[in-house]
């Protein structure tokens, strides 16, 4: 049998005890040990977060340096993938932290602690939210075509800020509240006279209403970073399906419009939607709505970890459903990396010739990205 107890490191009394970290929490009734899952987590996570950290960092990379090679952003469509791509680049970049937390200790501090936890929380949401406005231009682009240009830059332009980054934003209050580093006691015998602890990094509610914020702070996730965009996603989509389907010109182009809007809608849901099914069964679990066993606490704890993986690889396909399936896209990123490759011969070979670098100017290629 196992046990846990954690003792936060900057609070010596239990005012701040989570129930979530399993503080003073020694269940004897319930013998069901989280060895495994530990164990799995240990090597599955940091493997995982790996890669999606170097799939993530080369494709928003380039989409982030082709978008600034264009000198000047000339479509709505442009500016959604580049607010997509700064929000899925700032979302990886937190994935190591996590990768070392999940396979030795937090070894950062609390600074970091509650900066990493922020911005972790300000992307996550961003990201499926901008995933929402950009569902909905394309759909005033496609069903409203003739009179949604005033609409749509002002979506683009204005709404974006208030209705994505703000309330995203405002999601990271709790991160600065309850987020803390704090240890993690392990006893593996009964007598409790021995035991390992690790440092940890996570928020850390109030003992008397940890089940309440644990439970709002589950709901909020899946309502605002599944369900809200997911309707708004599948509402715009399954519309735009409708009006492709309708009338018998350009069939080539609107079979490739309904291909890849199904695969916009498929990834979304099958990126998300397993993940949030698993944090919303865990959490009827907690709140004893379903009666929980040894077995299915581990299966449930093991679903999440294998789902959460898969929900965090959609920053790695975003770059490929939102940029480099528009043909413009990849003719200006083809444009910007030749122009870079001669720049540089050039610049090389003037020095060879000369001993001195001149200054050399290159101006892009009028190009825009296909927009919706």
């Amino acid at each position: 049998m196992d046990y846990e107890i954690s003792f936060d490191m900057f609070e010596n009394s239990t005012d701040n005890i989570s129930e979530e970290s399993g503080d003073f929490e020694l269940n004897l009734q319930e013998p069901c040990s989280s060895v495994l899952s530990s164990n799995f987590n240990k090597i599955f996570l940091p493997t995982v977060y790996g890669i999606i950290f170097i799939l993530g960092i080369i494709g928003n990379g380039l989409v982030v340096v082709v978008m600034g090679y264009q000198k000047k952003v000339k479509t709505m469509t442009d500016k959604y993938r580049l607010h997509l791509s700064v929000a899925d680049l700032l979302f990886v970049l937190t994935l190591p932290f996590w990768a070392v937390d999940a396979a030795q200790n937090w070894y950062f501090g609390s600074f970091l602690c509650v900066s990493v936890h922020m911005i972790y929380t300000v992307n996550l949401y961003s990201s499926v939210l901008i995933l929402a406005f950009i569902s909905l231009d394309r759909y005033l682009a496609v069903v409203r075509a003739t009179n949604s240009q005033a609409t749509r830059k002002l979506l683009a332009n204005r709404v974006i800020y208030v209705g994505v980054w703000l309330p995203a934003a405002l999601l990271t209050v709790p991160d600065m509240v309850f987020a803390r580093v704090h240890k993690k006691y392990h006893f593996t015998d009964p007598s409790m006279d021995t035991a390992e602890s690790r440092t940890i990094c996570q928020r850390i509610y109030p003992q008397e209403t940890s089940f309440q914020w644990t439970a709002a702070s589950r709901f909020q996730h899946i309502l605002v970073g599944f369900v809200l965009p997911g309707l708004v996603i599948l509402i715009c989509y399954c519309i735009i399906i409708a009006k492709l389907s309708q009338g018998a010109k350009a069939q080539a182009l609107k079979k490739k419009a309904l291909k890849t809007t199904v695969i916009l809608i498929v990834c979304f849901f099958g990126c998300w939607l397993p993940y949030c099914l698993g944090i919303f069964l865990d959490t009827l679990m907690m709140l004893n709505v379903i009666r929980s066993s040894c077995e299915l606490q581990q299966a449930v704890e093991k679903w999440i970890s294998v789902t959460e993986a898969l929900a965090y690889f959609h920053c790695c396909l975003n770059p490929i459903l939102y940029a480099f399936l528009g043909v413009k896209f990849k003719k200006t990123a083809r444009t910007a990396l030749t122009v870079s490759s001669r720049s540089s011969q050039k610049v090389n070979l003037m020095t060879k010739k000369r001993g001195a670098i001149s200054s050399v100017s290159t101006e892009s290629e009028s190009s825009s990205v296909l927009s919706s």
